[in-house]
């Protein structure tokens, strides 16, 4: 309980340090990109999602907008986004098709990023992200029409998935066989066809670039299947859409992970240096380091 007003207390803090976003003009989409923006949005995440939008958008001009409502949007929030982001679709969760994967925790985003690659370029941009500055790298991958995820480690190579077995088995091991979610799945990606020629990326499902045509809903499913067959209902954590967001990018045309710390998690934040931050749950609000950069950002839109 305490978490949740904490919580509650930083958003607001936040929500007000960067209400400008608000004021500023809606975006403008570029009919011969062949970039689409999506995210998934919840409610208490309107305005950093519409501040990840933009400082994004800035940098890289998109062909169009994709929202995915998780169910707490409301009306006033869907006009909010069609003022600002012209032509926005907004999906609802529950009419995603999903007879085969877990239900929620980010699945249907994942299985909507698949339906839309059938004709974009998709970038999958949580709205707890902040672009600092110029992104070559990533236009760079979108005019290839090449995968990309965020990494997490410096000079990060994707990986033969035979080696991630190895690695999270020894994981296993010094933890007695209990780990999260994503670590057991790892552990157990023999399960997989295929799997000694396939590759993979511990990267971070909140920001990742998806080639036009490189997501397969079969696959996908197919995977999906495999993986609860051999793990049960852990599968259905959270985290396990995650794992195979890092399977379907690395798999991808062009595949590699961002340099790092250019693009990062706020753990390895580096003033002057890094480009692109993800404020993931464990330092979003720490200091308040988010809301002022995110404060200058709008000021530069």
């Amino acid at each position: 309980m305490f978490y949740r007003y904490r919580d509650r207390w930083r958003r607001l803090k936040f929500d007000l340090a960067c209400r400008s976003v608000y004021r500023t003009a809606p975006l403008a989409t570029v009919a011969d990109s062949p970039l689409a923006l999506f995210t998934q949005m919840q409610h208490k995440d309107l305005t950093m999602g519409l501040v990840a939008f933009k400082t994004f958008a800035r940098r890289v001009p998109a062909q169009a907008f994709y929202v995915l409502n998780d169910g707490t949007l409301s009306g006033d929030d869907k006009t909010l986004l069609r003022v600002h982001l012209p032509g926005v679709r907004i999906f609802e969760s529950g009419d995603i098709a999903n007879g085969h994967c877990p239900k929620g925790g980010c699945w249907e985003r994942l299985l909507c990023i698949a339906d839309l690659s059938a004709r974009h370029y998709v970038v999958q941009l949580d709205a707890d992200t902040l672009a600092l500055g110029d992104l070559p790298e990533v236009r760079s991958k979108i005019a290839e029409n090449a995968s990309f995820a965020i990494g997490t480690w410096d000079n990060q190579q994707l990986e033969p998935m035979p080696y991630r077995v190895e690695k999270a088995r020894a994981a296993l091991a010094r933890k007695n066989g209990r780990a999260h979610v994503q670590v057991e799945a790892e552990a157990r990606f023999d399960a997989l066809e295929n799997y000694a020629t396939m590759k993979y990326v511990r990267g971070c499902a909140g920001f990742s670039g998806f080639a036009r045509g490189s997501v397969n809903r079969d696959f996908i499913q197919d995977a999906s299947r495999q993986m609860e067959k051999v793990l049960g209902p852990r599968w259905r954590e959270w985290g396990s859409e995650q794992v195979m967001s890092n399977i379907v990018v690395a798999n991808g045309p062009g595949a590699s992970a961002l340099p790092h710390p250019e693009y990062c998690d706020c753990t390895r934040l580096q003033h002057g240096r890094t480009r692109f931050v993800h404020f993931i749950g464990s330092c979003r609000f720490d200091g308040g380091v988010y809301a002022n950069l995110a404060r200058r950002a709008i000021e530069s839109l």
